[in-house]
This record gives structure tokens, C-alpha cells and sequence, in this order.
């Protein structure tokens, strides 16, 4: 029975959480954020925290100050661990106490740890004698088919929020993939622009170093303009570029130079096609998780969540 009753609490506690998450949201973002790991209106890890404190605690007969003691710390294992696991199943970060005195690894620490524990004796106390005799209350057999229900709604949501993870992980491999590709095809044109600049008389030294420094400056504010700024210099650049080509290069060097720019382009566009193109699942874990950092591919992730941002989830 004592399974029985801990899955009703999961998902008592799991919703309760949900909500307090969603009222906290709310109130901080002024608008509705669908908080949680799943797209239902369930928080497991409110669920298996609370869930876990009510059956091994409620029953236990302390004051107040060992109830606090022990569930601040029972829930902050729980918390920890879970932040844990989810970092190395996903390679994903998805809350970040970092900046928070006294934090362990960024999964935990002692202000929200103390509060958890508050909470905790509050819901022990108050809430779950309540809560309790609720469950109490429905028959066996009823609340049983009532959990199996609720337990498979909650795993093809779990299914399907995996499988969204899983593609937005693949498809950050293959945009770290293009990132690099574009990298070296752009290091490639430079160096063989810088080269022959170099070795061709007819520039000045003076033209040299105006023409690098006018391709470099145009290139450090790429990244801190906005896109329709940024495709005009881009084209700007390519303008540049291709005087220095017709005076640099004979024709055969100028069709390589051309094919590497049209290899650029494509990739180019293939990458911006992929960092626009979001799912459900990754826009509402974006809004859900503010946070949330990728281990393996940080700064293509930021890029995505700057997106869905901007385009207000």
C-alpha cells in the first residue's frame, strides 16, 4: 500500500508544484509559462521530493526542529541528485544556483535549501493530513485505475519530451558540424586573401593594411548588430572581398575562390535554416527552464534561446 499511496502523492504534489511554479512565473515574466520538465501539468521532481518526505515522515513522531533539519536535507539530496542525472542523461544544465552563496555544483544550495524546508514542514503539518485523508477517502480499486491512467499519460509525456531532446541535441551536432566547416572555409579565404596581398606588387603597403583592417572591422560587428544590419555588412564584405579577388587572382584561383563561397553561402543558409526551425518541446523547455545551459554545444544553445526569446516563445 505504501506504493500505492506514494504514487498518489506524486502526482498530488507533482501538480501542486506545477502550479506554485506556474503562480511564481506568472508573477515574475507577467505572462503564463508552462514550468516543468513535462508539457503536462506535473513537476516529478515536486512530486518524488514531497512524495518522498510525506511517506517517510509523516508518521514519524519529532518537533519541529528535527522535522526541518531532516527534510531540508532529504529534499536537497533529492534536488541535487536529480539535477545530476538530468545533466548526464541530456548534456543539458537545467537550473543554475551558481550564482547563490553556497551552492554545490550550481544543483542546489543553502537559500533554497533552507526554504524547501519550510515548505517541507508546512506540507507535513498542514497540507498533507488533508491531502491525506482525501486519498483515504477514494476507494482502493477506483484510485488505482485513476494512477494507472494518470502513470500512462505521464509516461508517453515523458516519451515525447525525451524524444524532443533527444532532436534538439542532434541538431545541435550537426550545427556545431556547419559552425566548424564555415570556421575553416572562412579561415581558408582569408589566409589565401592575406597571402596574395602580400605577395602582389601592386598593392602599397598602405592599401594592404587599410584593406585587412577594413575586412576585420566589418567583421567584429557581426556579432553585435542585429540581422538586418548584419546580412548588409555582410554584403559589404563580400563586395571588398571580391575587388581584392579580381586584382589578386587569375581566373582559375578566382573559380576556386567562388566555389568556396558558394559552399560558405549554402552552409550558411543550412545553419540559419536549423537555428530558426524549433520545436515545441525545445521553445516551451526554453521558457520553462531560464536557465537551462548545454554542455556540449553552450554557445549554439544560447543562440537558439535567443531566438525563441525574441519571437516570445
Amino acid at each position: 500500500m505504501q506504493i500505492y499511496y506514494f504514487i498518489f502523492y506524486f502526482f498530488i504534489y507533482g501538480f501542486l508544484g506545477w502550479c506554485t511554479e506556474v503562480v511564481f512565473a506568472t508573477v515574475k515574466q507577467r505572462r503564463f509559462v508552462n514550468r516543468g520538465f513535462l508539457n503536462g501539468p506535473i513537476c516529478p521532481v515536486y512530486g518524488v521530493g514531497v512524495g518522498m518526505v510525506v511517506i517517510l515522515l509523516e508518521s514519524a513522531e519529532m518537533t519541529i526542529v528535527p522535522l526541518y533539519v531532516v527534510s531540508t536535507v532529504l529534499v536537497t539530496a533529492i534536488e541535487g541528485i536529480t539535477g545530476y542525472l538530468m545533466d548526464r542523461m541530456f548534456h543539458h544544465k537545467w537550473w543554475d544556483y551558481s550564482n547563490q552563496p553556497l551552492n554545490i555544483g550550481g544543483y542546489v544550495c543553502l537559500l533554497f535549501s533552507l526554504a524547501w524546508g519550510v515548505a517541507c514542514v508546512i506540507i507535513v503539518r498542514i497540507i498533507h493530513p488533508v491531502v491525506n485523508r482525501g486519498v483515504e477517502w477514494i476507494p482502493v480499486v477506483l484510485g488505482s485505475i485513476l494512477v494507472s491512467i494518470l502513470g500512462a499519460v505521464v509516461f508517453v509525456d515523458l516519451c515525447a519530451t525525451v524524444s524532443g531532446i533527444m532532436k534538439l541535441n542532434k541538431k545541435l551536432d550537426v550545427m556545431e558540424k556547419i559552425a566548424a566547416e564555415l570556421k575553416e572555409i572562412s579561415d581558408s579565404l582569408g589566409e589565401n586573401i592575406y597571402e596574395n596581398v602580400m605577395e602582389t606588387m601592386e598593392f602599397s603597403e598602405e592599401t594592404k593594411k587599410q584593406l585587412d583592417t577594413t575586412v576585420s572591422e566589418l567583421r567584429e560587428k557581426l556579432d553585435s548588430v542585429s540581422e538586418e544590419q548584419k546580412g548588409r555588412l555582410e554584403e559589404r564584405i563580400d563586395r571588398v572581398e571580391e575587388k581584392i579577388e579580381k586584382k589578386l587572382y587569375p581566373e582559375e584561383q578566382r573559380a576556386i575562390m567562388t566555389e568556396l563561397r558558394n559552399k560558405y553561402a549554402d552552409l550558411k543558409g543550412k545553419y540559419a535554416e536549423l537555428a530558426g526551425r524549433t520545436t515545441l518541446v525545445t521553445r516551451r523547455l526554453i521558457g520553462a527552464f531560464p536557465k537551462m545551459e548545454s554542455r556540449l554545444h553552450k554557445e549554439i544553445f544560447n543562440e537558439i534561446r535567443s531566438r525563441v526569446w525574441r519571437r516570445g516563445n
